[in-house]
């Protein structure tokens, strides 16, 4: 079929065998390079031939598969396509390969395989005439008006005008097929319509090996056809819907359409690209942000959709769209609602509602205010994160939480540079993209648990978000471009400011959240845990009924750190909804004797109706109600006894108060001495600071033994002489430090050494120093709460910590003595009954105990 007045291919072609399909001449094919035959073609053909002759190569389909590619070189099919190569691009990603555009000019026949390696080349015998194809009207004249070949041409035709009529004109690409129906000549059409229709490899190759003009008519005419009958039942099957639908079965019909038309460059940009430009353009994002994405923009059109970078930028474009540049909420600055609204959602917690009320009412002075950096310090339990929560609703703001426990990489703030593999924004940025606004509120949860590593110090990274004067030009790593977060409202959350790096703890607003009276962890069980748990188990309140003394019983002898106490709703709700669909009896509690007995409130006094017995069950209607009897069966024995006295009944022990991220503890304090060279040991699990402080107490009793009338054993006026002593702190398990306990330990050893018994009523803390000063401590508020909590009535604390009494509630000041003081000589005149004796001017209690 080759003509002499046509364009001839050359005659040797170097063979390029591809398994991923194919090649039909007048379409466009992507062809991944990577065993070792093609990669030499590549190398030593493509790139390095600088004539239009070496871009020609011929494409043999292999029907091999490509694990078992060896260096035998397969039985190469017949008939091949003439291929012009019009790119090249290489990568190393994620091995060595090449990525070829190829463009099918014309079949031909194999003749001879002229060598094998590095790359087979053949001589090669062209089939299909490369010359200007007659138009669709002289081919018919040609054929005759009642030729064969002009019949098979004609219904071609129409069948594909028929095939494209079905599909959406708005598109693009269904448009400029509609245009090449017209424009290209019809011997061109089958093998265009049969590389772009559903079709597998073997009716591909069917198409491939027709050489006549009149076969190939007869072997794409069915593939066609198939494709219209698939198409109707489509229809028929589903309703049709929008230009989205239509879109879709545009691109189901044409997988190949896209890739095939785009490459020939009228429509470069893609209807793809075309959108997401509309999208960065009306995203409303600053100039420097434009720019940058424009650029990005630019760059994916020209580059090739197989190249892991396109993947990349194509993400990287996407989130700067849905980044909330401009997008924001308009807060509720109606102070009034929201005071009814903390005031619902959270008992107590006066400062903490009264600054978030003080915010509103500035931002009704002034709108541009920028965010404050609140931080709320306080044990587990107490409700800092659902405040944070409140104050959201309160605003009318989205609420984001980011949870920084454990977080030891800098990337998880700042985001990863997008040269590395799997590279992403930082838990801010991602964030504003959850929540779609720039004015949320987040909460950094547990912000004193950070981190520190190899990968970077997140504490540091915080810095620049944390910091009103710099945060309106955050820059994460992976947008590279500047974002205003001086919107958005940060509440950072942690148990205690120890751990928490000093340059932080500096950007943010300390608001400690303390403890919980008795009295308030009930109305809080009251309020919101029980209905909640009710609710949880669906039980309503007129099947469970918990009394306020059941409550009060369950704080004080089974949970008493604040995250606990819903433990113990919990389990009345579970026990009672279980037995509930059991059938049984729930108001029964265990007996002395093991046994189950009924507890259902009646009186004594009345008669018993007739056929009514005793033991019968209550009424089902009638609520369930949770004495003291039934929490104990419930909740097994009491976890938590008041020992206070039972424990001071022998000289050498006192009661200390210690602060955790829990909340205040009281802390038994125990001395023994016995005789040895003077030695002073301690356990405990202490640290160096309360060792340190121990070594501080004996210092300087040694140094007052004669004033106090301290005596050793054998009756010298040196308590270490001849004497070892030895210094204990129970609950061993529990690692201690903290120089707050100096006051406990000079008591103790006093005590030990006078043989006198402190106050079983008496707990105390302060700091002290070799001169027998006493200094301020922290935690106050929590140590007293823990004192109270235990039934301790009198409470001795440093003189410079009488202004943190104002922070305790009022009826607890109210059951308690406080003594204020500024040497230890105060201190152990409050802790012995009568004072201590030896004093040069001993001080009576009413000097120095103030009833606040």
């Amino acid at each position: 079929m080759s003509s002499n007045s046509g364009i001839q291919i050359p005659s040797r072609l170097p063979l390029l065998l591809t398994h991923e399909g194919v090649l039909l001449p007048g379409s466009t094919m992507r062809i991944s390079v990577e065993t070792a035959r093609n990669m030499h073609l590549v190398k030593n053909r493509l790139l390095k031939g600088t004539s239009l002759k070496s871009t020609i190569i011929g494409v043999i389909p292999n029907t091999r598969d490509p694990e078992y590619d060896t260096e035998d070189l397969p039985t190469l099919h017949s008939i091949g396509t003439a291929g012009l190569a019009v790119q090249v691009v290489g990568s190393n990603w994620p091995k060595p390969h090449y990525t070829l555009l190829i463009t099918g000019l014309c079949r031909f026949r194999v003749a001879q395989l002229l060598k094998e390696g590095p790359f087979p080349v053949a001589e090669v015998e062209q089939l299909d005439k490369l010359e200007q194809y007659t138009s669709p009207d002289e081919m018919s004249e040609a054929a005759g008006p009642d030729g064969e070949l002009g019949e098979l041409s004609q219904r071609f035709y129409q069948a594909a005008v028929q095939l494209v009529g079905m599909l959406d004109m708005s598109v693009p690409v269904v448009a400029k097929l509609r245009r090449l129906l017209d424009s290209l000549p019809r011997e061109t059409l089958p093998d265009v319509l049969a590389s772009m229709i559903h079709t597998s490899n073997k009716e591909k190759l069917q198409v491939l090996d027709a050489v006549s003009l009149e076969e190939r008519f007869k072997k794409t005419l069915p593939l066609l056809t198939r494709q219209i009958e698939g198409l109707k039942l489509l229809q028929k099957t589903r309703k049709p819907r929008l230009d989205d639908d239509k879109r879709v079965k545009a691109f189901a019909c044409f997988p190949a359409i896209t890739f095939s038309l785009d490459e020939e460059g009228d429509d470069e940009d893609g209807d793809d690209t075309a959108v997401l430009e509309r999208k960065v353009k009306g995203a409303n994002m600053p100039e420097p942000a434009l720019r940058v994405c424009l650029k990005e923009l630019k760059r994916l059109k020209k580059m090739p959709q197989s190249m892991p970078e396109y993947a990349l930028t194509r993400n990287y474009l996407d989130l700067m769209v849905e980044l909330p540049w401009s997008k924001s909420t308009t807060d509720c600055l109606d102070i009034h609602a929201a005071r009814v609204l903390l005031d619902s959602d959270h008992y107590a917690m006066e400062k903490l509602k009264r600054r978030v009320l003080e915010y509103l009412a500035v931002r009704q002075l002034k709108s541009t205010l920028k965010g404050p950096i609140l931080c709320f310090v306080g044990p587990p339990g107490v409700g800092k994160t659902s405040v944070g929560r409140s104050i959201a609703r309160t605003l009318g703001r989205e609420f984001h939480r980011i949870a920084l426990g454990g977080v030891c990489d800098q990337s998880d703030i700042r985001g990863h540079r997008r040269t590395y593999v799997g590279s992403m924004p930082g838990r801010i940025i991602n964030g504003l993209k959850t929540v779609g606004v720039n004015n949320p509120v987040f909460l950094l949860d547990e912000v004193d648990k950070l981190g520190k590593s190899l990968q970077g110090d997140p504490a540091s990274a915080l810095l620049e978000v944390l910091d009103p004067e710099q945060n309106h030009s955050f820059t994460d790593h992976y947008l590279n471009v500047a974002f205003d977060l001086s919107q958005v409202l940060f509440i950072a959350t942690a148990n205690s400011t120890a751990t928490i790096p000093p340059a932080l703890l500096d950007r943010m607003e300390v608001l400690q959240v303390q403890g919980y009276t008795q009295e308030e962890k009930v109305e809080i069980a009251h309020r919101h845990l029980i209905p909640h748990q009710l609710e949880q188990h669906g039980l309503t309140p007129q099947q469970l009924q918990i009394p306020q003394d059941t409550t009060q019983d369950i704080i004080s002898k089974y949970e008493h750190k604040h995250s606990h106490i819903h433990r113990g709703c919990f389990t009345h709700a579970r026990s009672v909804a279980g037995q509930r669909e059991e059938g049984s009896d729930y108001r029964s509690s265990r007996t002395e004797g093991g046994d189950y007995q009924k507890h259902v409130s009646t009186d004594p006094e009345a008669e018993e109706p007739d056929g009514v017995s005793a033991d019968m069950a209550a009424p089902p209607d009638m609520p369930i109600v949770i004495d003291h009897i039934a929490l104990k069966d419930i909740l097994g024995p009491h976890v938590f006894e008041m020992e206070v006295s039972e424990r001071l009944t022998l000289p050498g022990v006192a009661v200390g108060l210690a602060w955790t991220p829990l909340g205040g503890e009281i802390m038994f304090v125990e001395a023994s001495r016995m005789e040895g060279e003077g030695q002073l040991t301690l356990t405990g699990q202490l640290g160096d600071v309360m060792k340190e402080s121990a070594h501080l107490a004996m210092s300087w009793l040694r140094s007052n033994a004669k004033t106090y009338q301290l005596t050793n054993l054998v009756g010298g006026s040196d308590p270490l002489e001849g004497t070892d002593i030895h210094l204990h702190f129970p609950a061993g398990a529990v690692t201690k430090d903290g120089p707050s306990a100096g006051v406990t330990m000079v008591t103790v050893l006093a005590s030990l050494f006078s043989g006198r018994l402190v106050r079983s009523d008496v707990a105390m803390t302060g700091e002290i120093t070799l001169r027998g000063l006493v200094l301020p401590v922290g935690g106050i508020k929590d140590k007293v709460l823990a004192a109270h909590r235990a039934g301790v009535k009198c409470v001795i604390i440093p003189k410079r910590n009488e202004k943190d009494l104002e922070e305790i509630p009022a009826n607890v000041r109210k059951e308690l003595d406080f003594v204020t003081a500024s040497n230890l000589d105060e201190v152990l005149n409050a802790a012995f009954d009568g004072g201590f004796p030896g004093m040069s001017n001993p001080l009576t209690l009413p000097h120095i105990v103030s009833k606040l």
